[in-house]
């Protein structure tokens, strides 16, 4: 009756359309429409008074339907416009209907059914049912009014003590059909099938008959909140939960607890569920994911791998497994060098791994991931004979081969990816033929679910290989529930009275799941203190296509079995980095011994020149040229040169504790030939320069010359050098270090880069120290070449060479202030540094020599002057002493000046005669033309180049009569220009110039 009505009026309410629903076409957008009954519209982002004055609403614009109080929307509640002037699901009504109460919805030891399926709202009919062995106690349907009330009390199911069958006992299973793990897809036929033997036997809860009740939970938490809503609120009782994968698990797991219920998952692996305190009535067949871990460092260990990277699927069972490797791997002593986490795309990741040289690569996802990550490690080439992938070994076997519309990769591409990666697996199928509590085989088992998957492809058939352990779930619950019923009879409780309050049975239940243990076909079962599976774990490799097993691993024992049959792409196990080969960059040979040969060739001109000053320093010239300064030019030229040989020695001829004596050789022989050679030729010219700017009344000084004023310039200048390397060495030794320069990859495949390393010697404040340095010595070089121009025009013969010292300076300053920033810039190339450091000496030290001792060499040659002044003496018998000879020298030197003032003077006269001869014919022209006029007393003088002697000489001067030493011509012809006329004044003609000519 009550269906009927129900019926009647669901056909009336469908085929009479609400005309408040009426809408009508316009060609710009749709006519408003009226809302339900007990409802309203919300019109998003209008104001009231837009709504009050628009007729026609937009394409594409929506409206909500809300309804007033408690009532909830049966319909749809959104609606659209269509571009045909039409809202959306015009053919289905939204109304605003009372809600019944639920509790109707669900009835302890019994079933209810809903029509029409939904809401418990007005016009709902809910039939009751009760189960095998109970009575319905009340009617058996209900219907829900307008008021939101049941228009019948609820129904009760009492027990029906006469009742002789089997009593059900109900387990709420969850089997992800899809999803991230589609383990239901095998694991569900298995668990029928234990239900059907279970069911059949009579020494296994003889009373009782096990049902499943079971939904699919897709691997997702949030689907399977619904799904556990439903499997806790709608009857009949559950006994027993079996959750599939470990998200699904975590969540049916912690709220259990708050049921009583127990919690038998036949497929999680997150370690976070082995937490006794926060999952304390949890039990798995499948062991924990941590149980790969200890494998996983085996393997490591075994391959002689310390560095592995890791990428993760972000949910909790891989973070916790991830946590769990990581502690394992760094009590091992091997690095995680590189972790990366993804949500739903791995492309950042695979290429962050890639970036960072990841080789040995720990993957955790699920499988449908898990192709969105090969699809990437394609794309990205991180695949091939350097890289090693660990995954998860519980994927179907052709897991990479099937179509994903998700990927943008081939079959052929994935296949390609996927070569040669290593699983780690749990043991779920017995590899020994022993009949277990099922009487079942392995072998028999596995053909029996053949057989009731219908044929399908094992490889095709998500969670083939966890089947076994979902059998023997239902096994381990038979067995512990069987095992409850002697106890609890005893109690005076039986397993049928089981509800969510009831806390004995479940202590029971509890006690005798984790006492199990017993041979199931994945093995043997049995659970530790934590509810989880202790198990072995199966390696295998991917070779071919096809997954090849290549040994067991027992954690409890520590034991390894291998077969041996491993194979990879290149000769080996790769590496599980880059290895990196240094090679230290060392000097050229060939340019090293050039240089030598250069160096040496230099010293032994040096040794030349000094042999030659020293042979020859009784000699006015050399004596002249203060040969002791020049000694130590010499001696200073062959330290700088000597420096070349430990500037190119580096670690391919001494070890490395004797680099730093080496370091210690260069610095010293530079610096030390630097403050001799330099130091010396300094001095010269700063003398040159100091004397020869006196003023005129200290220039009777110029001819004293005290030589220790000069030795001991040097010695200061050396002094200096001595004092700041000794300090530098003290307080900041210099130490070897080593350069690294960018890797560099070797021609050929191999997998290797070359770190080029380059031998310096440097000290911890090597920069400053070599400022303070460069800095003195700097300045030493600008001063040197100012005093050499200062003193480019002096002439002395106490320094008779300052000259050539000036040449040399401006050489050895010009390649000294080049050199030094440029080695600077070329540290880091030790063939050029070396070159350009060593060609700027040799080329300093020749060019020094030969500008100050070749000329030496070649005067005494040409001119003779090999002898010293004490053989002069004996052959010419003179007894004329040094000093006489200096000023005889010094005379000789005044006369050529004289002889020059005069030439001067001369070239004056001339011209002063040419323009009186000019004077004195134009006063001849003049006096022509006013002849009679002339009153003058006397005619003046004539003056006629014809006859010299007609001029007077200059006043003071008496005329000559006989001269027996008479006037060289020049003096003879000078003189005639002066006459003792006055007007010769006015040509510049004064008489103390004429007594200078004369002087």
């Amino acid at each position: 009756m009550c269906r009927g009505m129900a019926l009647s009026f669901l056909l009336v309410s469908t085929v009479l359309p609400s005309l408040s629903e009426s809408a009508y076409n316009t060609s710009a957008g749709c006519a408003i429409i009226r809302p339900p009954r007990d409802g309203g519209i919300r019109y998003r982002g209008l104001t009231q008074e837009q709504i009050r004055s628009v007729q026609v609403l937009p394409v594409d614009y929506e409206i909500e339907y809300i309804c007033r109080g408690n009532r909830v929307i049966v319909g749809p509640k959104v609606r659209k416009c269509l571009p045909n002037g039409t809202w959306t699901d015009l053919s289905q009504h939204s109304r605003c209907l009372l809600l019944c109460p639920r509790v109707w919805t669900s009835l302890e030891n019994g079933r209810v059914s809903f029509w029409p399926v939904g809401l418990p709202v007005e016009g709902t009919v809910l039939h009751y049912s009760c189960l095998p062995g109970f009575i319905l106690m009340g009617r058996n349907s209900s219907q829900c009014n307008k008021m939101g009330k049941w228009d019948t009390p609820k129904p009760v199911c009492h027990y029906d003590r006469p009742y002789k069958g089997k009593k059900k006992l109900y387990i709420g299973a969850l089997f992800p059909m899809s999803g991230g793990w589609p383990g239901g897809q095998a694991c569900l036929p298995a668990a029928q099938m234990a239900l059907d033997l279970v069911n059949k036997r009579v020494d296994i809860l003889p009373d009782y008959e096990l049902e499943l009740i079971h939904y699919d939970s897709m691997c997702d938490p949030g689907e399977a909140t619904k799904l556990l809503y439903d499997l806790l609120y709608t009857e009949p009782i559950k006994i027993v939960l079996m959750p599939g994968c470990s998200s699904v698990s975590t969540l049916v797991a912690e709220a259990a607890r708050m049921w009583n219920l127990i919690v038998l998952s036949y497929g999680s692996s997150s370690p976070a569920l082995s937490n006794r305190q926060r999952f304390p009535t949890f039990f798995r067949t499948h062991p924990s994911a941590t149980l790969h871990n200890p494998t996983r460092v085996q393997l490591f260990q075994k391959w002689k791998w310390t560095k592995i990277a890791t990428i993760q699927q972000t949910t909790e069972v891989f973070t916790s497994t991830l946590d769990d490797l990581e502690e394992r791997v760094k009590e091992a002593g091997i690095e995680i060098s590189v972790r990366q986490s993804f949500l739903t795309d791995p492309a950042v990741a695979v290429k962050n791994l890639k970036r960072q040289d990841a080789r040995i690569i720990v993957g955790l996802f699920y499988e449908t991931e898990a192709r969105k990550v090969f699809c990437e490690v394609y794309k990205e080439k991180l695949y091939g004979k350097k890289y090693v992938w660990f995954l998860i070994g519980w994927y179907a076997d052709n897991w990479f081969k099937i179509n994903d519309p998700s990927i943008n990769c081939t079959v052929e591409q994935m296949t390609e990816a996927v070569e040669g990666h290593v699983t780690t697996e749990i043991v779920m199928l017995n590899p020994e033929t022993v009949r277990g509590a099922s009487n079942l085989t392995s072998q028999e088992f596995l053909a029996q679910l053949m057989s009731k998957l219908g044929g399908k492809n094992p490889e095709e058939t998500g969670g083939f290989q966890e089947a076994p352990l979902a059998y023997d779930a239902v096994w381990a619950l038979a067995l512990a529930l069987n095992k409850t019923v002697g106890p609890l009879k005893a109690k005076g409780h039986q397993l049928e009275d089981f509800n969510y309050n009831n806390r004995d049975i479940t202590s029971e239940i509890y006690r005798a799941m984790n006492t199990s243990s017993f041979e199931g076909v994945s093995g043997h079962v049995v659970f530790d203190a934590q509810g989880s599976r202790m198990a072995w774990t199966l390696i295998e490799q991917l070779q071919g296509g096809s997954y090849k097993k290549i040994g067991y691993y027992d954690s409890t024992k520590g034991n390894l079995s291998w077969y041996g049959n491993d194979k990879w792409i290149g000769s080996g196990p790769p590496a599980d980095q880059t290895v990196v080969i240094e090679e230290f960059r060392y000097l050229s040979q060939k340019l090293f011994v050039s240089v030598s040969v250069f160096a040496g060739l230099g010293i032994l001109l040096g040794i030349v020149c000094l042999t030659f000053n020293i042979y020859n320093s009784n000699v006015r010239y050399i004596q002249n040229s203060q040969p002791y300064l020049n000694n130590m030019t010499a001696v200073g030229c062959m330290l700088a040169l000597a420096a070349i040989f430990p500037l190119g020695i580096d670690g391919l001829h001494v070890q490395r504790r004797q680099f730093p004596v080496i370091c210690q050789f260069r610095l010293w022989l530079l610096g030390l030939g630097f403050s001799l050679a330099y130091g010396s030729m300094f001095t010269k010219i700063w003398w040159v320069h100091t004397v020869f700017t006196k003023k005129d009344e200290k220039k009777d000084k110029r001819k004293h010359l005290e030589p220790w004023k000069l030795y001991a310039t040097v010695g200061v200048l050396l002094g200096i050098d001595i004092l700041s390397l000794m300090i530098w060495q003290i307080v900041d030794p210099l130490h070897i270090t080593v350069e690294k320069f960018t890797r560099e990859a070797p021609k050929g495949d191999l997998d290797v880069l070359i770190q080029p390393l380059l031998e310096h010697c440097s000290s911890e404040k090597m920069n400053t120290w070599l400022g303070v340095v460069y800095g003195y010595k700097g300045l030493l070089l600008l001063l040197g070449i100012f005093l050499a121009y200062e003193t480019k025009s002096i002439s002395t013969e106490k320094i008779n060479d300052h000259r050539a010292v000036g040449m040399a300076i401006y050489n050895v300053a010009v390649l000294c202030m080049i050199t030094a920033p440029v080695t600077l810039i070329l540290s880091s190339q030790q063939d050029a540094s070396f070159a350009f450091a060593s060609l700027a000496i040799v080329f300093s030290v020749y060019i020094t020599l030969v500008v100050l001792f070749v000329p030496k060499m070649r005067r005494l040659i040409t001119r003779g002057e090999w002898q010293s002044d004490a053989q002069e003496t004996m052959k010419t018998g003179s007894s004329t002493n040094n000093n006489d000879e200096e000023k005889s020298r010094q005379l000789e030197r005044e006369n050529k000046e004289l002889q020059k003032i005069i030439q001067e003077k001369e070239e004056r006269v001339s011209e002063l005669r040419n323009q009186l001869s000019e004077r004195q014919a134009l006063r001849s022209r003049r006096r022509a033309s006013t002849v009679t006029n002339q009153n003058h007393s006397s005619p003046p003088l004539a003056i006629t180049q014809s006859d010299p002697r007609s001029l007077a000489h200059p006043p003071g001067y008496p005329v000559p009569t006989s001269d027996p030493h008479p006037i060289p011509p020049t003096f003879t012809n000078s003189s005639s220009l002066y006459q003792p006329d006055s007007k010769i004044s006015r040509n510049n003609c004064h008489t103390s110039r004429l007594q200078l000519l004369y002087k």
